[in-house]
Parts: C-alpha cells; sequence; structure tokens
C-alpha cells in the first residue's frame, strides 16, 4: 500500500518537479486554453516558456477567432488571403484595438453608372457576394418597389456596377425589415405611401448565372395562423443561423409597439411559423432602434424613440436560450461615458464588425440633428450579463463598453434611417442612402432630402 502511494506521489510529482498539466497532450491543452478568456490566456502563457512558445501558436490564436469572431468572419478572412499578412494573435490584437475607420465614396451620380435612386427606410444586405437592395420611401412619401443588386466580389473599393433586377414584386413599402438567413433573405412587414402596415413574409434567393447575370426571385412566405401585426419602422435580426426575431415597430393608428416575436423557418424555406416571446422586464414600446445578433441567440436592442417621442439611448440584452428568453437591461449613465451626450438616436444602424462587436453610425437626435459619427459598442465588456438589471457606475468599465471611433478619407454626410451591412468577414461596411438635412434649413423636415450614396466603411487595422 505505501509503495503504491509513493509511486503515485512520484508520477504526480515528477522528478522535473513540474505541474501535470506540463505533461498534458497539445490538443488537450488547446481544447483547455478555448474554454478561457483571453486574458486568461495570456496569463497562462507567461508561467513558462513551453506554455508561451503554445500560446503563441497560430493554430491555437486561429481556433481563438473562430469562437470569438465566428467561423463565417475567420472564413471569410482566409478566402481573401488578408491573415497572410499577420499572424491570427496580432490580428486579433489589432482588431481588439480599433480606433478609426476609412471611408470611401463608391457613388459617382456623374458617371455612366446606373444607381438606385435616393431612398430612406430601405433594407440592405449582403448575401452570395452580392448587395441587395429593396424599396424604401422617396420624395413627397412616395414608397419604391424595386430591387436593386450588385455584385461585390473580393474588390471592396472599386464603384460597383447596380443591375435592377424587378419591381412590384414585395409590393412597395419602407421601414421593412430584411435579415440574411444562410443565402436567403427574409423580409418582414414595411408601410406603404398610403399609410398602411404590412405583416407578410417574403423569401428571396440570389442566383448567379453565366447567360442571364444575377437574379433574384421572390416569394410569400406560408405561415401559420399566428403572426406579428402590421407594422414597420422596427428591428429585426437573425439569431441561431436560421430564426428572424423582430421587436416594436409603428402599428396601427400609428401605435409604438414593444412586442418580440420569432420566425423559425422550414429546412426548405417554404414555411415558417410565427412565435411570440412574453417576458418581463422588457423593452418599452418604440420605434426605428435596432436589434443586432452579435452571436448565436444573443441579441442587443439599442435606442430608438419612445412612447413619448423621446429618443433612447437604452441597452437591452436578450438570449433566447433552449426556450427561456430573458430580457436584460445594462443601466448606465451618459455623463460617465466620454463624448456620451451624443449616444440618443433613433434611425441609425447598428451592424456586428470583426471582432464580435457592434459598430453604431449615423441616427438623428430628439432634435433631428442628423450626425455621421462612428461608435464601437462591446457588449463582451459588461460582467454578469446574464443578471437583471446589470448596472455600470466605472467610468473605466463604460469606456470599454463604448469607444467613439475617429474616422479618415472621404467625409460622410449626417444621415439618418440609412442602411447599413457588412461583407462576411466583417471588416467592410456599406452604407446606402438615408434622410440628410436640406440646405435652406437643416433641422426643420422641409429641408430635409434623401440620399442616393454608397460608403464604405473600412475598419483600420495597423498591418
Amino acid at each position: 500500500m505505501a509503495e503504491t502511494s509513493t509511486s503515485s506521489s512520484n508520477s504526480f510529482n515528477n522528478t522535473n518537479g513540474g505541474s501535470p498539466i506540463s505533461y498534458m497532450a497539445q490538443d488537450h491543452l488547446f481544447t483547455i486554453l478555448l474554454l478561457l478568456p483571453v486574458d486568461s490566456i495570456l496569463c497562462f502563457a507567461m508561467a513558462c516558456k513551453k506554455f508561451r512558445a503554445l500560446t503563441a501558436s497560430d493554430t491555437l490564436w486561429e481556433s481563438i477567432c473562430r469562437r470569438d469572431w465566428g467561423p463565417k468572419s475567420v472564413e471569410a478572412l482566409k478566402a481573401s488571403n488578408f491573415h497572410h499578412q499577420l499572424p491570427w494573435m496580432r490580428l486579433y490584437k489589432q482588431v481588439s484595438r480599433l480606433d478609426s475607420v476609412y471611408c470611401h465614396k463608391l457613388s459617382n451620380p456623374d458617371g455612366e453608372l446606373v444607381f438606385p435612386s435616393p431612398r430612406a427606410s430601405h433594407s440592405l444586405n449582403f448575401v452570395s457576394d452580392c448587395l441587395v437592395l429593396f424599396g424604401g420611401g422617396s420624395e413627397g412619401g412616395r414608397h419604391l418597389d424595386d430591387t436593386w443588386v450588385a455584385y461585390v466580389g473580393n474588390d471592396f473599393r472599386r464603384m460597383l456596377k447596380w443591375q435592377k433586377i424587378n419591381s412590384g414584386i414585395p409590393s412597395g413599402r419602407f421601414g421593412h425589415s430584411c435579415v440574411v438567413i444562410d443565402d436567403f433573405l427574409v423580409l418582414f412587414g414595411g408601410i406603404n405611401d398610403n399609410g398602411s402596415r404590412h405583416n407578410d413574409t417574403w423569401v428571396g434567393k440570389v442566383a448567379c448565372h453565366e447567360t442571364l447575370g444575377i437574379t433574384l426571385s421572390w416569394r410569400l412566405l406560408v405561415v401559420g395562423p399566428d403572426a406579428p401585426s402590421q407594422r414597420g419602422a422596427h428591428a429585426a435580426c437573425c439569431i441561431d443561423g436560421r430564426k428572424m426575431v423582430i421587436h416594436g415597430g409603428i402599428g396601427l393608428h400609428g401605435v409604438r409597439l414593444g412586442d418580440t416575436w420569432v420566425l423559425e423557418l422550414s429546412e426548405n424555406f417554404r414555411f415558417g411559423t410565427w412565435y411570440e416571446i412574453v417576458a418581463h422586464p422588457c423593452p418599452p414600446a418604440r420605434s426605428g432602434h435596432t436589434l443586432t445578433c452579435i452571436g448565436g441567440t444573443r441579441t442587443v436592442l439599442f435606442g430608438g424613440r419612445g412612447l413619448g417621442y423621446d429618443v433612447l439611448h437604452d441597452i437591452w440584452f436578450l438570449d433566447i436560450h433552449e426556450g427561456q428568453p430573458k430580457w436584460v437591461q445594462i443601466l448606465y449613465e451618459l455623463q460617465n461615458v466620454p463624448g456620451g451626450v451624443s449616444l440618443p438616436r433613433v434611425g441609425h444602424s447598428a451592424t456586428l464588425i470583426l471582432g464580435g462587436h457592434l459598430l453604431i453610425c449615423g441616427g438623428e437626435d430628439s432634435y433631428r440633428h442628423r450626425k455621421n459619427d462612428f461608435w464601437v459598442l462591446d457588449i463582451s465588456a459588461v460582467p454578469s450579463i446574464t443578471m437583471q438589471p446589470t448596472t455600470l457606475n466605472s467610468v473605466q468599465l463604460l469606456a470599454k463598453m463604448w469607444k467613439r471611433l475617429k474616422a479618415n478619407g472621404y467625409k460622410p454626410k449626417c444621415r439618418s434611417f440609412h442602411r447599413a451591412c457588412t461583407d462576411n468577414s466583417g471588416r467592410y461596411l456599406f452604407v446606402f442612402g438615408g434622410m440628410v438635412d436640406g440646405v435652406l434649413q437643416p433641422a426643420d423636415p422641409a429641408g430635409l432630402r434623401f440620399d442616393g450614396e454608397l460608403v464604405l466603411v473600412e475598419l483600420v487595422l495597423q498591418l
């Protein structure tokens, strides 16, 4: 018995005095490290030379990027050969230290190329390496019913060649929502120029043909008896790679809504089932806000216009996990955020970018002053986000959660109710249209005009 104990002790405390973890297989250590936050991995690297070499592995950091950014971003970066310019570890650090963007103007109305007409409250999505634009509102309060497609490929900075695909299907509308699920577009709701609200659901599919070029077909989705009420100016996103979530908007008689619905789609995208999520507490009713998926079933709601016509800056986190949805409000004081007085907004865009953060741009405040600023919102900086509610009083913590980016290059117009989307990597953001200030009375509704500008916003990484 004593011999067995001694043998075990010698096996555990080896002759070199090392820890058992020192003798674990590398793939087992990788598995453990991928369960840890990055700060803990860097601390692990300080233990000894062996661990330092292990945690510098390009294979490990590619897996960390895949975990934190999502496989879609990593595969897009690999396909573009962008990651060959520097190791994954350095790329991860550069993305985490992002502090500026560079803007390129991709529209030239004086040239020979054809562009979509100026509009706002339309939809803009990146799917199958193409930008797809549908509908929106235009001068005189008229709705649009046209669909435009532009092939992007890997040359993001070139002037795009837009192609008008069709019109009339779906019917003209603005303030609708449209999300990408797999290689399909799923569109819901909207308002027409008679003020009528919709609650129909459409599915679109982009295809590239050698002879026909780019085609896009829309069809009405068959849904069950339950569906969200008619609305526009709501917020929507795709979760779990297969479901659409919508929240709020303006319903019948101009009433602002605060309900949340989920659409589950069949495997062949022929049928869908809507069901409502009821959870308390939940965000107050609003319109012109954003709802963005930050991975899996986790979404972030930000801003909008509330019941009292007030413009909001509140943040709500929703995780629809295993049928137990829960809204969590992240409470903070604007004065504790550097430059935070400008954060309340409606008609902005909030898009998931490379690094798993939200890039918020544009919008307008309660005085209808439009913006052309860029903010990064990092929800991962918030501890204990599953607790209700989460109150942030630390200025240092808020500085990590909110960061205003410097913008270089072309200076876009201040705008609201534009639309934005990223390429598959999340490094390039496309912004189109919106409402911009007129030349006479910028803050007066009569001085408004619609914009037809396409801007490329590139994340600046120090390569």
